[in-house]
């Protein structure tokens, strides 16, 4: 094979491998470019998840204080509402079947003490016969003076009861404030477990989406990686036959000579299958 024959062979595979090149670096810088934007969008779904795990653990805190001091605030509302049901018990056992109606303001109202003194009084004047022959009428101011008596005494019930009517109305608001206390808590602290919820399954939604983005990352590499290597190889074998082609033309001008050939049969069949030439066996062919 002279270097004619070697130079028709070459040119149209140097053609074929520079078209080959632009080709796999068009085509290796796009799949770099999918890398990059994997990257990105991979790297921006991780801080986001960051963000995220770090206002679960945050909404835990709150959640855990709030069951905290749920359990507290249920504790005193228990003592509210033991206090609540024992005031009751006791205006149940001291509240007659039948209350004493309420007596009708009167313009001086006197104490039991002055009653019964005026009922003493009256005996008094009873014993010394001032109400001889009008023992009626002795009676009938007796019988006032016990109603006045008998009055009193049940105004008292009613003042007991009132004060203790009170003591049940302050008891039930305080329980109910208690309870109000408990309900909120509770409310914070299930908002808070339901953010978490929430916040916990955005996390594994943007997990899956970030590991697909490093698929993407590897895939891309992985094409990227593959075209360089065949756009390495290209480009050395384009070199490897522009070097063959110096070494053919330092030759000739060195030699004239037609019929001189070179045993380039293995070397020509690695170059046309893309492999890369050595300086050895460019030298190799110079020599011959």
């Amino acid at each position: 094979m002279n270097f004619d024959e070697v130079r028709n062979i070459l040119r149209p595979k140097s053609s074929t491998l520079d078209e080959k090149l632009s080709l796999f670096r068009e085509d290796r810088d796009n799949w770099n470019g999918k890398v990059k934007k994997y990257l990105t969008e991979r790297n921006e779904i991780n801080r986001q998840v960051k963000e995220l795990i770090s206002e679960v653990q945050n909404q835990k805190v709150i959640r855990d204080e709030a069951n905290s001091k749920v359990k507290e605030l249920k504790i005193i509302r228990a003592e509210r509402s033991a206090v609540l049901k024992q005031l009751r018990g006791e205006l149940q056992e001291k509240k007659p079947a039948e209350q004493p109606k309420k007596q009708e303001k009167k313009e001086k109202t006197r104490n039991e003490r002055v009653i019964r003194s005026d009922i003493d009084k009256m005996d008094m004047k009873f014993n010394h016969g001032h109400f001889d022959g009008k023992e009626r009428n002795f009676e009938r101011q007796m019988k006032k003076l016990y109603q006045e008596l008998k009055d009193i005494k049940a105004n008292k019930v009613v003042n007991i009861f009132s004060d203790l009517e009170s003591s049940i109305r302050k008891a039930a608001k305080s329980q109910e404030e208690a309870h109000k206390l408990v309900e909120e808590a509770v409310s914070i602290a299930q908002e808070s477990h339901d953010l978490m919820i929430e916040l916990s399954e955005e996390v594994d939604r943007l997990r899956a989406k970030a590991n697909l983005s490093q698929e993407g990352v590897i895939r891309s590499k992985r094409e990227a990686d593959l075209l360089h290597n065949k756009y390495v190889v290209s480009l050395r074998s384009i070199h490897s036959i522009q070097d063959l082609f110096k070494a053919m033309d330092a030759k000739e001008r060195n030699v004239d000579d037609d019929g001189t050939r070179l045993e380039v049969t293995d070397l020509m069949s690695r170059l046309m299958s893309g492999d890369t030439l050595s300086t050895d066996e460019l030298m190799a062919l110079q020599r011959n």
